[in-house]
């Protein structure tokens, strides 16, 4: 049975690695790397090969080589190059494992022979997660050494871009597996996977959007609630004008146009900030179940800087940042802290488990999967 399996596997990665994608994106992953090796950053700024651009953001004072190098590593090497163009690059050599072998009329063959086709089918799904398992391992091993020699600092935890990144396409290879066996199509399967890819980004865009906007609302509400009892203590503690003269209404009086004092405005203000808390929290609550119910791509590979970055790297970070621009939308609105709701953003995005990231994403793939093995095993080919 081991053999078996084995042999089926090694006939699989021959098919991939007959595409030539596999050497090109590998090629490609040494370029990147070697970018990484180029940069490095001194007193003054950044260093490029023997020139040296001077730089008050980017400089050792603020960013210590081996930090520099990991944030390049996280930003550049997972988010931008693994997590984007070699997803899509391995998404491209896998998506016709599926469609190819069903078509092709190989299948015939290979059913002939006494395998089980649960255990094919996983196997060739086994085949195309191992494309991008000796991918990512060739790309952390060659970043590794990168900042270790570069950076003067060896950090094992980049390693966790391996298992971070299989999961991360296993989510993808998945949908496109399904798709697959539906419309056995290479070009439908993965034209489709994109679309699904796409979609779930933008859920991710308006969940973080709708978090954006609730926290920005409850800090508001917070700040609108200390000048509303701030202006009502001050109010108390002012002595009433006793009226003088003549009992004749003042003019202003009179025609009934008695401007609006500081505190009535700011209590016009926290009761609309609380009506629009109330659909903005219903909003983000409907799509965070939506989120729930989805693969998280964009948290899974974001984990890694978890495993990468402590407290005080991220402090650091953060020394040097303009403060964001206020979301205030009027002149007499009330101004709040940028900072502050970004620092609960990450509070609460950081607070997100390892389990509901990955657990509720791995329960997603086994339901898909479990769908086209079911497909496989019980159609006729």
């Amino acid at each position: 049975m081991i053999m078996q399996t084995l042999a089926i596997v090694r006939d699989a990665y021959r098919d991939l690695n007959a595409k030539k994608l596999f050497w090109l994106v590998l090629m490609l992953s040494g370029i990147v790397v070697g970018s990484f090796a180029a940069v490095g950053v001194n007193e003054k700024g950044l260093e490029v090969f023997v020139w040296t651009i001077e730089s008050r953001i980017f400089n050792s004072r603020l960013f210590p080589p081996a930090v520099f190098y990991k944030l390049m590593f996280a930003t550049l090497g997972i988010n931008f190059w693994l997590a984007w163009i070699a997803a899509i690059l391995a998404l491209v050599s896998t998506a016709g494992i599926i469609p190819d072998f069903i078509s092709s009329g190989s299948i015939e063959l290979v059913l002939s022979r006494p395998i089980g086709r649960l255990r094919l089918f996983l196997t060739k799904c086994l085949a195309g997660l191992l494309f991008v398992t000796l991918q990512v391992g060739v790309f952390s091993l060659a970043a590794f050494l990168v900042i270790g020699i570069r950076g003067r600092a060896w950090e094992p935890g980049l390693f966790w871009a391996v298992p971070l990144t299989v999961c991360f396409f296993s989510y993808l290879f998945a949908i496109c597996v399904l798709l697959g066996m539906v419309t056995r199509s290479t070009i439908a399967s993965l034209l489709l996977t994109l679309l699904v890819w796409a979609g779930i980004f933008g859920l991710h865009t308006t969940e973080s959007l709708f978090l954006l906007l609730k926290e920005h609302n409850q800090l508001k509400l917070e700040t609108l609630a200390k000048q509303v009892d701030e202006l009502q203590a001050e109010k108390a503690a002012t002595p009433a004008e006793t009226p003088t003269g003549t009992d004749a209404p003042r003019p202003a009086q009179a025609t009934g146009a008695k401007p609006r004092g500081p505190l009535e405005r700011r209590r016009e203000q926290l009761e609309e900030t609380r009506q629009n808390s109330g659909w903005i929290r219903r909003t983000h609550s409907i799509l965070f179940l939506v989120k729930t119910a989805l693969p998280k791509t964009t948290e899974t590979k974001d984990l890694l800087s978890r495993k990468l970055f402590t407290a005080a790297d991220l402090d650091r970070m953060r020394q040097d940042q303009k403060e964001p621009p206020p979301m205030n939308f009027g002149a007499d609105d009330v101004r709040v802290d940028e900072r502050e709701v970004q620092r609960r953003i990450e509070r609460i995005i950081n607070e997100r488990s390892v389990g509901w990231v990955i657990g509720t994403s791995l329960l997603f793939e086994l339901v898909l999967v479990g769908a086209a093995a079911f497909m496989f095993c019980r159609r006729d080919f």
